[in-house]
């Protein structure tokens, strides 16, 4: 079954949709087309075998894409060079909350050719929340296990991975644009599924939510793998977990092949995870030396 067979809609999102702006319909028009254009293979219930629903992505993909082209006003560069077939898509983390992994899933669906859907792999807590967990399976994100993310490598799927973890992306203000340490996890896992990977460099997500500092032991006694401090957060409530509208640049790179056995040492591992940290760290001086602000 292919995935716009899911997308008829229903006499009441007619109705809802009638009192949207026209350039919101014809936004939404856009992501329809995109989700139509990739094929997946649905149950009789319209999910594929990992949880992912063409409905609900579509409802979803909506706010994302408003986000990337209205609120962070993000450009791509590159990207028209990511291959087709399974890739891993490897980027910084930053920002506080992964409102990156977010652009970065909506770039590959609006700019890509063809589009793709990309399959987030979430940390380990994400599964045990309640509601969050459901909507991100449904939404195409998994819990970052290396099964999982072998046997979708495997079905030609495009899977997201962030090496630094909560440790890029709940880092201070002053570390902005200093990589953390990249886990081997990655490398291993494309050495094994024999695929490519493209490095990603985001400029624009680490100026988005300054962190002044991060109490780690609270977050791990709520359950969650930290608990960040900003200039707004948890001083303005609920209201204080809105990022700053920076611009983002995306730059993507040439996908990068790797050869060797995926139980190798450490230290060979830790060379060809190097390389891609050493391209990435590459394109934050371009983006930074390009751009003419954080706002633009």
């Amino acid at each position: 079954m292919s995935v716009d067979s899911t997308l008829a809609p229903s006499a009441i999102g007619d109705l809802i949709g009638a009192f949207k702006p026209l350039w919101v319909r014809r936004l939404q028009e856009e992501i329809d087309d995109r989700i139509a254009n990739v094929t997946t293979v649905l149950n009789e219930y319209g999910f594929d075998g990992y949880g992912l629903s063409p409905l609900q992505l579509r409802q979803g993909a909506l706010f994302g894409a408003l986000l990337y082209r209205y609120y962070f006003r993000c450009e791509t560069y590159g990207i028209e060079n990511v291959p087709d077939g399974p890739f891993l898509l490897i980027s910084n983390h930053a920002g506080q909350l992964p409102f990156d992994g977010m652009m970065l899933t909506t770039a590959m669906l609006l700019e890509a050719t063809p589009p793709r859907i990309v399959r987030g792999m979430a940390e380990y807590y994400v599964s045990e929340l309640p509601f969050v967990s459901v909507a991100a399976a449904r939404g195409g994100s998994l819990t970052g296990t290396p099964r999982n993310c072998i046997n979708l490598l495997k079905a030609g799927e495009v899977v997201m991975a962030f090496p630094e973890g909560a440790r890029g992306m709940n880092k201070p203000f002053t570390q902005r644009y200093k990589l953390q340490r990249f886990g081997l996890g990655f490398m291993r896992l494309a050495l094994e599924a024999g695929v490519p990977i493209v490095p990603v460099s985001i400029v624009g997500s680490e100026e988005q939510q300054p962190g002044i500092t991060n109490l780690r032991k609270l977050g791990k006694a709520l359950g969650a793998p930290a608990m960040p401090i900003t200039l707004t957060f948890p001083w303005l409530g609920p209201l204080g977990l809105l990022p700053m509208p920076t611009k983002y640049h995306m730059y993507f790179h040439d996908p990068m092949h790797f050869e060797g056995d995926p139980n190798d040492e450490d230290a060979k591992i830790i060379d060809q995870v190097d390389q891609v940290r050493a391209v990435i760290e590459e394109g934050f001086q371009r983006g930074l030396r390009e751009r003419n602000g954080v706002f633009s």
